[in-house]
Formats: C-alpha cells, structure tokens, sequence
C-alpha cells in the first residue's frame, strides 16, 4: 500500500534516533521553557515547509518527508556545540553522521536500509552539499528558512534580540513576522522554480537570506547570553570522547565491534545521546557516589 519512499519515512519517524530528536538542542542549550525549539521541533518545521515547495513545484512529497525527518538524526547532544567538540579529536560532520545513523547505527546496527535518493538527500542537505534530487534540494532550502526564522522567534523570547533589533530592511523584503517571513521565502522559491526543473531563489531572495543569516550569526548564535554554558557542553563531550576512546567496554554491546576504529565507534556512540543522556553519562563517570553498607 506505501511507496517505497513512504516506507523510508515512516522507519525515520519510528526509529529511536528519530525520538531522540526531542532532548537535543536546537540554539538554546537544554531550554527549560516549553515554547523553545529542540531539534525535533526544528524537523517538523522543516518538513512542513519543505512539503509546501514541493506539492506547488509537484514534485516527490513523499521523498521530501523523507529526507526532511532524517536529514539531522546525527546531531551530536548540544547541537553545533558538540559537533565542533568532536571536531577537535575527528573530522565529524553532523550531515555526515545523519547518514551513518540511517545506515550502521539504528536496528542495533543493522541499520534502516532506506533508498538511495532520501540517503543522498540526508548527506547533502547543508550549504556545502547538492542533492541528486530536486526533492533533497528544496529540503536544503528549507532547513536554511526554518532555522532562521524559528531562531528569530525563539531569541526573541529569550531577551537576547529585541524585534527592534532587526534591520527593516528584512522587514521590507520579506515581512516582519514569523508567518510573513517564511511565506515570502516560500513564494520566492515556487515562482522562481515552477516549470523549470530546478529549485532556486531569486538573487535578491537569495542575498538577503544570507545577509538575514550573517545578522543571527552576529546577533544570536554567537551571542555570549545565548552561548553563556556552551563552552561546559563542549568541555563535557570532550570529556565523554577521551573517556570511552580508553575504556571501550563501558559503551554499549552495540559500539564494541572490531571492524572500525575506536574513535569512529566513540562517535557513533555520543551521536546517540540526548543532551540529558550525555549529562548522566557525565556525572556517572566523575561523581562519586555515596557510600553505604546495607
């Protein structure tokens, strides 16, 4: 009754990596407000907006689902912070990880056996990247308009912009709310795309997008409020790599496999843990516990 693109989505969406997405941190490192994106929130914004470019340009919906719900299944625990403390040790990429989440490490290992277009879609989905498919390219763009405009939201929330803060000049060319922003970006993409086979912006959609992003990059993402314990995370993951790079035996049965190198397994194992997995995990290693005699 499913295509076979249906198939691979709904093995993401019941997949424990999928699942997982709800404790791992978008911006706001482990928000305790309930209004914060997580990265599963991030997901689902992405694939809505990615199945709206789609069913207009009538492309595959069910391959954008696809590759819009695993394209950030690999993020480490504290998003781009612990991706950058992995980076010290390994070349680790999350988009690279996302792949190799789908394909070794869920099933215990046996991976999900999806399609070779939502694999190509999940590796080559960020900036650096260029899907195969029309489909994997709209989810590329996707992601870049969700994340600043929910990031936007979210900062404002948190204190760390005020609205006034932003330049009119986004104001005038794509609006000034949430909805306005991303039905701007959306519109762009459709007329700019239709009937062309290909999925591309404007050049002045596509300029101030980047520019809308160098201001969030400034403003936001490198803000010391919004930043102020993301140097403990990266410490702390830090920490957890060296530790189970010499004593492997304490991962699960799952990573003690001889086939790969031990720093490619620590990785596949810290890809796995949420932000409060990665917390236990910590304080299990390098707090004492009490002592009693029973």
């Amino acid at each position: 009754m499913r295509t076979e693109f249906q198939r691979d989505r709904d093995k993401i969406i019941h997949s424990k990596a999928f699942r997982r997405l709800k404790h791992k941190t978008q911006v706001f490192l482990s928000p305790e407000g309930d209004h914060y994106r997580t990265r599963l929130t991030h997901t689902l914004e992405v694939s809505q907006i990615a199945r709206t470019i789609s069913r207009c340009l009538r492309l595959n919906e069910d391959l954008t689902e696809a590759i819009a719900l695993g394209h950030d299944l690999g993020h480490t625990p504290y998003g781009h912070a612990g991706e950058r403390a992995l980076n010290k040790f390994t070349d680790f990429s999350h988009n690279v990880q996302s792949l190799r989440m789908v394909d070794r490490i869920e099933n215990d290992g046996a991976g999900m056996n999806l399609t070779y277009e939502v694999r190509d879609g999940i590796l080559n989905h960020t900036l650096e990247g260029r899907a195969c498919t029309l489909e994997g390219r709209v989810v590329a763009i996707a992601d870049r308009i969700a994340y600043i405009n929910h990031d936007i939201d979210d900062a404002v929330r948190a204190g760390v912009i005020a609205r006034s803060d932003i330049p009119a000049e986004f104001g005038k060319m794509f609006g000034n709310t949430h909805s306005e922003r991303i039905s701007s970006l959306v519109y762009d993409i459709i007329n700019e795309s239709y009937g062309k086979n290909t999925v591309a912006q404007s050049r002045e959609f596509e300029d101030g997008l980047a520019e809308l992003r160098r201001f969030m990059f400034a403003s936001v993402y490198t803000s010391p409020l919004a930043k102020s314990e993301e140097n403990k995370a990266i410490k702390m993951i830090e920490y957890l790599y060296l530790y189970y790079c010499d004593h492997e035996k304490e991962m699960p049965e799952q990573f003690v496999y001889a086939d790969e190198p031990i720093e490619r397994r620590v990785c596949d194992f810290i890809s796995t843990m949420s932000d409060r997995f990665a917390v236990r995990a910590f304080e299990k290693i390098t707090v004492p516990e009490n002592w009693s005699k029973l």
